[in-house]
């Protein structure tokens, strides 16, 4: 993902409109290789719409992995009938999944500021955060919804994970009241290789998605 931000390196090219939606039917269906085939071929949206927040001083391999719990919450609960374009869906996840993030960082971190530039618009001016959280409405139900989901996130993740998965995700999202960490701290911390807990917090997301598909 870092080399597609700095133009060194591309991901494949999206699924066309008559594969995105065979891959959908299949999805569906239960196939959960059409499901993954779906989140690898729309990646490069996680870095699209995180590009926006490449100035809110966040570790760029944590923002990218916030970025992807989006686009798999995304690809789970995505629903044809509805009539929308599934990258206009996931792109919208992405988003809140970082703004949702960098919402209880700002709680957490000092050093985050409400007047802090945090990007550039598609004019090249300089948006806050406070500016992005402000025009980020939501309704009484989408509140409610959102509570609702926090609520039964933090009951799967001590009903579904093994303790190492469980402690890791606890300590990458602060979710103890803490500073989030990166990687590279919980690493030092545990006594094991970043890759490793990449692993983990991999595996861990992918089971809590699991809990959350509808």
């Amino acid at each position: 993902m870092s080399g597609y931000i700095t133009g060194t390196n591309l991901f494949p090219e999206p699924l066309t409109p008559e594969e995105e939606k065979i891959a959908l039917e299949k999805f569906a269906d239960g196939d959960e290789e059409a499901r993954n085939l779906l989140i690898e071929k729309n990646l490069r949206l996680v870095v699209h719409v995180c590009k926006k927040y490449a100035n809110a001083n966040i570790d760029q391999d944590d923002l990218l992995s916030i970025g992807t719990i989006g686009l798999i919450k995304g690809v789970n609960s995505f629903k044809v009938e509805k009539g929308s374009k599934l990258s206009t869906y996931v792109s919208r996840c992405i988003d809140n999944e970082v703004l949702m993030y960098l919402r209880s960082t700002k709680k957490l971190n000092a050093e985050v500021y409400l007047n802090e530039p945090i990007g550039k618009d598609k004019d090249d001016n300089v948006i806050t955060l406070e500016e992005v959280l402000e025009n980020d409405n939501k309704s009484i139900e989408e509140i409610v919804d959102i509570k609702m989901k926090i609520k039964k996130m933090y009951h799967k993740i001590k009903e579904v994970l093994k303790d190492r998965e469980k402690m890791i995700i606890e300590l990458r999202f602060g979710l103890k009241g803490e500073k989030p960490k990166t990687q590279k701290e919980i690493a030092k911390m545990l006594g094991i290789s970043r890759s490793y807990v990449s692993r983990i917090e991999t595996k861990a997301i992918e089971k809590l998605a699991e809990e959350f598909k509808e």
